[in-house]
């Protein structure tokens, strides 16, 4: 199905916005010059410094690229339990020989600024995560010549989406590795979300937009299950993380296939929302007590990450990914998205092949 949003790309390939430094110029370029749809992650950016980003973008591709938005969070969040997980943290910082953050220090993140950035120099798509934008903003980057994207985690939170007037829809299966995109954080719900292709086919009847699915998709076959299953296209996030044009940590890659690293949780431990991460000792030993409150344990632990990156400790580090991390492969960004569209390919040929067998006793 051709809509607005895969006319933008060749393949049906989105490399996630993964925040943090991770998704830089070099490796959205290299994604969209290869026929995908690149992303830079203004999440944790100024405004300044996600317009400088989308200057050096510009410099490298002419190809359409994404910048994705985190949603202001509201004020919800017990002071007095965010005190009590900080006096639990006082051993790390000891340990690492650093000071703990300010937990208040950015929960003004410059949305607004961000926004009007993206309004005066509009690119071709921006994503939001954790929560619905309102239609004014919606409409706004629409006149722009903005395609605009949202995640959701249930197909309620995609009805919300497509009522708001997004253009597409992001659906984000329990699998997927970094924050879960939900539009409430409900510590009651914590775990409980859906598989991607469970979802993506709730999704598809219940809404009529374009869908992304995304959660742990790492191989050309599983994007043609998701297509199958009714979405547009798929956005990866892991699989792209160990590609050298990624900016994340040498350890973070590295330890995506080292053996010591088995399985994946769900944490609070780091920033305070539901987060999935290659299960270390920092989640073993704070996640069970980290707060719901986002940003603040973001800001709070964020010295203790940066320490531990620069330790080269994986057991202190946010280590994000999704599920399938075992599956991720060194290859070079623009090399992984040729290699995603032919095994998508080959994948639709075997199902061809297979619905072209007679049925036992049928007529040849």
């Amino acid at each position: 199905m051709s809509s607005a949003l895969t006319d933008l790309f060749l393949h049906p390939i989105v490399q996630a916005p993964m925040a943090g430094g991770v998704s830089v110029p070099q490796l959205a370029a290299a994604v969209s010059e290869a026929g995908g749809l690149g992303f830079l992650a203004a999440g944790y950016k100024t405004a300044d410094g996600m317009y400088q980003e989308i200057k050096q973008l510009r410099g490298l591709t002419g190809r359409p690229f994404g910048v994705n938005l985190f949603m202001p969070q509201p004020e919800h969040a017990d002071p007095a339990a965010v005190t009590v997980y900080a006096n639990q943290l006082a051993g790390e910082a000891a340990w690492y020989e650093t000071e703990l953050g300010d937990p208040d220090s950015g929960r003004d993140d410059g949305y607004d600024a961000k926004l009007a950035v993206l309004l005066d120099n509009p690119v071709a798509v921006v994503s939001f995560h954790f929560g619905v934008p309102s239609q004014d903003v919606l409409d706004s980057l629409r006149r722009a010549g903005t395609l605009t994207l949202v995640t959701a985690t249930t197909a309620e939170e995609a009805l919300a989406v497509q009522r708001a007037g997004a253009a597409a829809v992001i659906v984000q299966g329990i699998e997927a590795g970094g924050h879960q995109g939900t539009h409430r954080d409900n510590p009651e719900t914590d775990g409980t979300g859906v598989g991607l292709l469970s979802l993506v086919a709730q999704v598809r009847e219940t809404v009529q937009i374009p869908i992304v699915a995304a959660g742990g998709i790492m191989r050309g076959s599983q994007i043609a299950a998701a297509l199958a299953a009714g979405a547009n296209a798929a956005q990866l996030g892991t699989a792209f993380l160990a590609t050298p044009e990624s900016g994340a940590n040498a350890v973070h890659k590295q330890a995506l296939t080292n053996p010591l690293f088995v399985r994946t949780e769900l944490t609070r431990a780091f920033s305070g929302r539901p987060a999935r991460g290659l299960a270390n000792r920092f989640m073993r030993e704070h996640g069970p007590y980290a707060p719901a409150a986002y940003p603040e344990i973001h800001h709070l632990t964020s010295p203790l990450r940066k320490a531990a990156a620069k330790a080269g400790d994986a057991q202190g580090m946010a280590l994000w990914a999704g599920q399938g991390h075992r599956m991720a492969r060194d290859l070079p960004a623009g090399q992984l998205v040729e290699i995603l569209n032919a095994e998508i390919a080959a994948a639709k040929t075997a199902l061809s092949a297979t619905d072209e067998i007679p049925e036992e006793g049928a007529a040849r």
